[in-house]
């Protein structure tokens, strides 16, 4: 489907940041940060988008801008748009039609992220900051930084949600003060809470933008909005239900990857870009309560995504690698050991355990929960297809 030019509701200046633009996003959720754009269900319409760290990171060799990356700036959103006839207690319908890379901007990067700047999955093996770019010949990607390997395009936002209600903001600040509360110095932080550092907050000015600055949840974790989920399969064709919590239901959208693996292991983990996307919306009424659609978004993944048959598959199981400690069926410890497993393995092949790291996060790899139920070991794999690489990675007698 075509989208005329007239169609582009939301346009990105790349040289601004976003509270500059002449008509700017938002990097919080919040129930009063005026909607931007009006849209009606059927409409197919155009956004663009500006990375998520708001254009901090260059395309060059020096990791220093990762490091130093103003993370109360991130992450900033198109938006918000307003459907015409949502209301609380619908669904809205979201189709991702098409998406790109923005003319002048056909590149990307991927990051490790400093322990007193974020983290990541692996944060207690690379603590350090590192960058990685990755350069697009047309649908596939490859990078100077991470030779040997060719990354096929999955494009998706790893940002798309509606705003949360008054009330549902309030449930967010309260479990997640609650949780900060367990270890308030910890480095890296268990949560994000409300900081009117670097808020991006569209129109609001003067009072208003005070008051919300201080209120807004931060952009960083997936809620019941949707947002930062980071789902590599919500790509090109995909279908969105999401309940709507306030009137016109303002959807906004951003953190554009050109391709991720599951789990965006390193943080900055897949490879980040500014592009658009073309959207097209609808309504179910009262569609909520009938679908028992209530606490999470429901998606359909499209039918564009890349084809593999060959896998190298790393598992790993719930015993913590440093300790030997046997845990009970904790997912989360054997996800971090089949990467650790593939870190260690991809190491054979001549990359530093930083390059597989964030080839991990880039490449369209597969994680999966295998086995949640024989007790004490939870078992995790994570697949690797061997035909993104330029020569064979399986093991030879």
């Amino acid at each position: 489907m075509n989208v005329r030019l007239s169609n582009v509701l939301f346009r990105v200046d790349l040289t601004k940041p976003m509270d500059q633009q002449e008509v700017p996003g938002h990097n919080r959720w919040h129930p009063d940060i005026p909607a931007v754009v009006h849209v009606k269900p059927g409409d197919v319409f155009r956004i663009e988008m500006k990375d998520w760290t708001d254009g901090q990171i260059q395309n060059n060799d020096d990791p220093s801008d990762i490091r130093d990356v103003d993370l109360c700036r991130v992450h900033v959103l198109s938006g918000p748009i307003y459907v015409d006839g949502a209301e609380p207690g619908d669904l809205l319908v979201v189709d991702l039609l098409d998406m790109g890379p923005l003319p002048g901007a056909e590149w990307g990067f991927n990051g490790i992220f400093a322990r007193e700047n974020g983290g990541g999955f692996l944060v207690d093996y690379f603590p350090e900051a590192l960058k990685s770019i990755w350069e697009f010949q047309g649908i596939y990607a490859v990078s100077r930084h991470v030779p040997g390997v060719r990354i096929p395009s999955l494009i998706h936002p790893g940002l798309i949600g509606v705003a949360p209600s008054a009330e549902l903001l309030d449930r967010w600040n309260a479990r997640e003060r609650q949780l900060v509360a367990k270890d308030p110095n910890r480095v890296p932080v268990l949560a994000n809470l409300p900081d009117p550092r670097s808020a991006v907050l569209g129109t609001l000015r003067g009072a208003e933008f005070d008051r919300v600055a201080k209120e807004a949840a931060r952009t960083v974790p997936p809620r019941e909005n949707g947002g930062n989920c980071d789902i590599k399969n919500l790509s090109k064709g995909s279908r969105i239900y999401f309940p709507v919590f306030v009137k016109g239901a303002k959807l906004s959208v951003g953190d554009l990857h050109f391709c991720q693996g599951d789990g965006e292991i390193t943080f900055c983990g897949a490879i980040e870009m500014s592009g658009w996307i073309e959207i097209s919306v609808d309504v179910i009424k009262g569609g909520m309560a009938k679908y028992g659609i209530v606490h999470n978004p429901v998606f359909e993944p499209g039918p564009m995504e890349p084809r593999f048959s060959e896998y190298l598959v790393f598992e790993g199981v719930s015993v913590d690698e440093r300790t030997g400690e046997q845990l009970y069926l904790d997912a989360h410890v054997a996800y971090r050991r089949a990467c650790l497993n593939a870190i260690e393995y991809l190491q054979r092949f001549g990359y530093t355990a930083e390059q597989a790291y964030m080839l991990l996060g880039v490449a369209p790899v597969e994680g999966r929960i295998s086995g949640i139920v024989d007790v004490p070991n939870a078992c995790c794999t994570l697949a690797i297809p061997t035909a993104i690489f330029d020569r064979d990675i399986r093991p030879k007698g």
